[in-house]
Protein backbone atom coordinates (compact mmCIF):
# COMPACT_ATOMS: atom_id res chain seq x y z
CA UNK A 1 0.00 0.00 0.00
CA UNK A 2 0.89 3.41 -1.13
CA UNK A 3 2.03 6.04 1.44
CA UNK A 4 -0.88 8.48 0.57
CA UNK A 5 -3.39 5.69 0.41
CA UNK A 6 -2.58 4.73 3.71
CA UNK A 7 -2.86 8.35 4.69
CA UNK A 8 -6.29 8.05 2.99
CA UNK A 9 -7.59 5.40 4.70
CA UNK A 10 -6.98 6.43 7.97
CA UNK A 11 -8.79 9.64 7.46
CA UNK A 12 -11.55 7.33 6.87
CA UNK A 13 -11.50 5.36 9.52
CA UNK A 14 -11.20 8.50 11.71
CA UNK A 15 -14.26 9.40 10.13
CA UNK A 16 -16.11 6.25 10.81
CA UNK A 17 -15.26 6.00 14.16
CA UNK A 18 -16.18 9.36 14.62
CA UNK A 19 -19.48 9.05 13.21
CA UNK A 20 -20.12 6.03 14.78
CA UNK A 21 -19.50 7.68 18.46
CA UNK A 22 -22.16 10.39 17.36
CA UNK A 23 -25.22 7.62 16.01
CA UNK A 24 -24.42 6.12 19.81
CA UNK A 25 -27.52 7.06 21.86
CA UNK A 26 -25.87 6.70 25.35
CA UNK A 27 -22.83 9.32 24.17
CA UNK A 28 -25.72 11.54 22.17
CA UNK A 29 -27.60 11.74 25.52
CA UNK A 30 -24.78 12.01 28.19
CA UNK A 31 -23.31 14.93 25.40
CA UNK A 32 -26.92 16.96 24.99
CA UNK A 33 -27.54 16.74 29.00
CA UNK A 34 -23.87 17.90 29.76
CA UNK A 35 -22.56 15.03 31.63
CA UNK A 36 -19.34 15.68 30.78
CA UNK A 37 -19.38 19.18 32.94
CA UNK A 38 -19.04 22.21 31.12
CA UNK A 39 -16.39 20.77 28.10
CA UNK A 40 -19.06 18.23 27.04
CA UNK A 41 -18.64 19.12 23.56
CA UNK A 42 -15.53 19.24 23.77
CA UNK A 43 -14.73 15.90 25.22
CA UNK A 44 -17.34 14.48 22.72
CA UNK A 45 -14.96 15.89 19.69
CA UNK A 46 -11.75 14.86 21.48
CA UNK A 47 -13.58 11.15 22.03
CA UNK A 48 -13.18 10.23 18.01
CA UNK A 49 -9.45 11.13 17.86
CA UNK A 50 -9.02 9.25 21.40
CA UNK A 51 -10.25 6.14 20.19
CA UNK A 52 -8.73 5.97 16.80
CA UNK A 53 -5.65 6.56 18.51
CA UNK A 54 -6.36 3.52 20.57
CA UNK A 55 -6.70 1.29 18.02
CA UNK A 56 -3.74 2.44 16.07
CA UNK A 57 -1.74 2.08 19.39
CA UNK A 58 -2.97 -1.44 19.95
CA UNK A 59 -2.94 -3.24 16.95
CA UNK A 60 -4.59 -6.46 18.11
CA UNK A 61 -7.60 -5.91 20.51
CA UNK A 62 -10.37 -8.04 21.86
CA UNK A 63 -14.12 -7.19 21.98
CA UNK A 64 -13.97 -7.01 25.86
CA UNK A 65 -10.77 -4.34 26.03
CA UNK A 66 -12.56 -2.63 23.64
CA UNK A 67 -15.44 -2.49 25.34
CA UNK A 68 -13.57 -2.05 29.02
CA UNK A 69 -11.63 1.71 27.17
CA UNK A 70 -15.40 2.89 26.04
CA UNK A 71 -17.24 1.76 29.26
CA UNK A 72 -13.89 4.08 30.99
CA UNK A 73 -14.29 6.69 28.57
CA UNK A 74 -17.62 7.13 29.37
CA UNK A 75 -17.59 6.65 33.16
CA UNK A 76 -14.91 9.27 33.92
CA UNK A 77 -15.13 11.86 30.98
CA UNK A 78 -19.25 12.11 31.08
CA UNK A 79 -20.05 10.33 34.23
CA UNK A 80 -22.28 7.92 32.10
CA UNK A 81 -22.33 4.09 32.89
CA UNK A 82 -24.08 2.21 29.65
CA UNK A 83 -26.16 -0.66 30.70
CA UNK A 84 -28.76 -0.26 27.38
CA UNK A 85 -26.39 -3.22 25.42
CA UNK A 86 -25.19 -0.74 23.04
CA UNK A 87 -21.70 -1.07 24.35
CA UNK A 88 -20.74 -4.60 23.24
CA UNK A 89 -22.73 -3.45 19.40
CA UNK A 90 -20.76 -0.47 19.16
CA UNK A 91 -17.29 -1.94 20.43
CA UNK A 92 -17.73 -4.63 17.63
CA UNK A 93 -18.30 -1.84 15.27
CA UNK A 94 -15.48 -0.15 16.12
CA UNK A 95 -13.59 -3.30 15.77
CA UNK A 96 -14.99 -3.88 12.46
CA UNK A 97 -13.86 -1.05 11.17
CA UNK A 98 -10.52 -1.13 12.36
CA UNK A 99 -9.83 -4.55 10.22
CA UNK A 100 -11.01 -2.79 7.00
CA UNK A 101 -8.34 -0.48 7.91
CA UNK A 102 -6.04 -2.65 8.69
CA UNK A 103 -6.89 -4.35 4.96
CA UNK A 104 -6.66 -1.21 3.53
CA UNK A 105 -10.01 -1.29 2.61
CA UNK A 106 -11.18 2.06 2.24
CA UNK A 107 -14.32 1.41 0.09
CA UNK A 108 -15.54 -0.55 3.04
CA UNK A 109 -15.07 1.96 5.66
CA UNK A 110 -16.81 4.54 3.07
CA UNK A 111 -19.56 2.12 2.89
CA UNK A 112 -19.82 1.72 7.04
CA UNK A 113 -19.47 5.37 7.52
CA UNK A 114 -22.82 5.80 4.62
CA UNK A 115 -24.65 3.29 6.06
CA UNK A 116 -24.37 4.77 9.70
CA UNK A 117 -25.55 7.87 8.81
CA UNK A 118 -28.60 6.89 7.22
CA UNK A 119 -29.54 4.56 9.83
CA UNK A 120 -28.98 7.90 12.50
CA UNK A 121 -31.32 8.27 14.97
CA UNK A 122 -31.07 11.18 17.21
CA UNK A 123 -32.69 10.84 20.49
CA UNK A 124 -33.69 12.86 23.38
CA UNK A 125 -33.80 12.52 27.47
CA UNK A 126 -36.32 14.12 29.35
CA UNK A 127 -36.23 13.55 33.02
CA UNK A 128 -39.25 10.97 34.62
CA UNK A 129 -40.57 11.68 38.17
CA UNK A 130 -41.39 8.57 39.70
CA UNK A 131 -42.88 8.54 42.85
CA UNK A 132 -39.59 7.71 44.56
CA UNK A 133 -37.99 10.82 43.60
CA UNK A 134 -41.60 13.15 45.14
CA UNK A 135 -40.55 11.93 48.34
CA UNK A 136 -37.15 12.75 48.13
CA UNK A 137 -35.87 16.17 48.65
CA UNK A 138 -34.61 17.50 44.93
CA UNK A 139 -31.44 18.57 46.58
CA UNK A 140 -30.05 14.69 46.98
CA UNK A 141 -26.93 14.21 45.80
CA UNK A 142 -26.77 10.49 45.56
CA UNK A 143 -30.63 10.06 43.58
CA UNK A 144 -30.16 8.36 39.92
CA UNK A 145 -32.56 10.41 37.80
CA UNK A 146 -34.27 8.29 35.42
CA UNK A 147 -35.06 9.29 31.79
CA UNK A 148 -37.06 8.67 29.43
CA UNK A 149 -35.88 8.40 25.83
CA UNK A 150 -37.27 9.23 22.77
CA UNK A 151 -35.37 8.60 19.30
CA UNK A 152 -36.20 10.40 15.49
CA UNK A 153 -34.74 9.61 12.48
CA UNK A 154 -32.76 12.03 10.45
CA UNK A 155 -31.79 9.89 7.38
CA UNK A 156 -33.26 11.62 4.72
CA UNK A 157 -32.82 8.12 2.29
CA UNK A 158 -33.91 5.69 4.85
CA UNK A 159 -36.76 3.60 4.34
CA UNK A 160 -36.41 2.19 8.14
CA UNK A 161 -37.45 4.01 11.48
CA UNK A 162 -36.40 4.24 14.34
CA UNK A 163 -37.83 2.67 17.16
CA UNK A 164 -40.39 5.10 19.05
CA UNK A 165 -41.59 4.16 22.58
CA UNK A 166 -45.03 2.89 23.25
CA UNK A 167 -47.17 4.78 25.01
CA UNK A 168 -48.21 3.43 28.42
CA UNK A 169 -51.02 2.92 30.59
CA UNK A 170 -54.69 3.43 29.69
CA UNK A 171 -56.15 5.39 26.68
CA UNK A 172 -57.28 8.75 27.42
CA UNK A 173 -60.60 7.96 25.76
CA UNK A 174 -61.20 5.14 27.87
CA UNK A 175 -60.92 6.91 30.93
CA UNK A 176 -64.55 8.19 31.86
CA UNK A 177 -64.71 11.45 34.37
CA UNK A 178 -66.54 8.87 37.52
CA UNK A 179 -62.66 6.47 37.20
CA UNK A 180 -61.13 9.75 38.56
CA UNK A 181 -61.24 10.86 41.87
CA UNK A 182 -60.73 13.25 44.16
CA UNK A 183 -56.36 13.10 44.81
CA UNK A 184 -55.89 13.24 41.15
CA UNK A 185 -55.76 9.21 40.87
CA UNK A 186 -57.38 7.51 37.94
CA UNK A 187 -59.33 3.89 38.62
CA UNK A 188 -58.34 1.75 35.70
CA UNK A 189 -61.08 -0.44 35.02
CA UNK A 190 -60.19 -4.47 33.06
CA UNK A 191 -62.04 -4.47 29.83
CA UNK A 192 -65.43 -6.90 29.55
Amino acid sequence: MMAGAGEEVRVLFGAAIRTALEAWPALQIAVENGFGGVHTQEKAEWLGGAVEDYFIANGDLELEEIEDFLGELLTTEFDTVVEDGSLPQVSQQLQTMFHHFQKGDGAALQEMTSHINQKMCKVTATPVKTAKETDVAEDDVDSVEEMEVTATNDGATTDEVCPQPQPSGPDPQTIKEEDIVEDGWTIVRRKK
